[in-house]
């Protein structure tokens, strides 16, 4: 038998999408309803200004629809299944839906003015009580995410990184980031052990046993994204879903 996990901050990856639609309303909603410490989701900028929730630059894995997300008109956008009958739902309509119940970390997936989109929601959600703490802002496209921070320095950002960075954990001094998002296979003790002296936390992605998040604690690790949290937490909500 596993021992017993050391506390973990629990992060529902794009919702909880080993249960329910990715980057859906749906999803969302039960990893909040599992207990999940926060939610992860990825937001595009359509060239219409409008921003959304899906992963992939194109439509086909996700939806019902077919070629690229930014060619197709953000209506249509709107008539598409992203599973279930869910629909994709816009970075609004999310933040609506979590009404502070969690922490918020927002993927940014597009450049060209998706940061500066994303940082004007935000500083909406500032004015209505939100705290910028429970937002994490993070991106691959690290010029993107820099341009986040210049436009909304108070909200914590993080790099995020599918392999060891080659300039080590000074380039997350240089970014300003607040903390460091790793792929599970390619986490480094040492690297983790480096960013954690300049208080800046790791997590991993994407952890869906007991087994990995046992083997990633004891590399320094402090919070996964899963998309299976019902296998970390127990549910505090059993009400029927609207």
């Amino acid at each position: 038998m596993s021992a017993p996990l050391p506390p973990l901050t629990i992060i529902g990856h794009r919702g909880a999408r080993g249960l329910a639609p990715e980057n859906t309303l749906a999803g969302i909603e039960t990893a909040l309803r599992l207990g999940v410490d926060g939610v992860e989701f990825d937001v595009q900028r359509h060239p219409d200004g409008a921003l959304f929730l899906l992963h992939d630059l194109t439509l086909e894995r996700t939806t019902n629809g077919r070629g690229l997300a930014a060619t197709q008109s953000f209506d249509t956008l709107r008539r598409l299944d992203a599973g279930q009958g869910e629909r994709v739902p816009t970075l609004d309509e999310t933040l609506d839906l979590i009404d502070r119940r969690g922490r918020v970390n927002i993927e940014l997936k597009t450049w060209g003015g998706c940061a500066e989109a994303v940082a004007v929601v935000i500083a909406a959600r500032l004015a209505q009580g939100w705290d910028a703490e429970q937002f994490i802002v993070s991106s691959f496209h690290l010029p993107e995410l820099q341009r986040f921070a210049r436009a909304q320095p108070n909200v914590p950002i993080a790099a995020l990184y599918c392999g060891v960075p080659l300039a080590g954990a000074a380039e997350l001094a240089t970014l300003g980031a607040a903390q460091v998002h790793l792929a599970d296979e390619f986490v480094d003790a040492d690297f983790v052990a480096a960013a954690a002296r300049d208080g800046r936390p790791a997590w991993a992605y994407t952890v869906n046993t007991l087994d990995a998040a046992q083997r990633l604690t004891t590399m320094g690790v402090s919070g996964i994204f899963t998309d299976h949290p019902e296998r970390f937490l127990r549910p505090v909500a059993t009400a029927p879903m609207q």
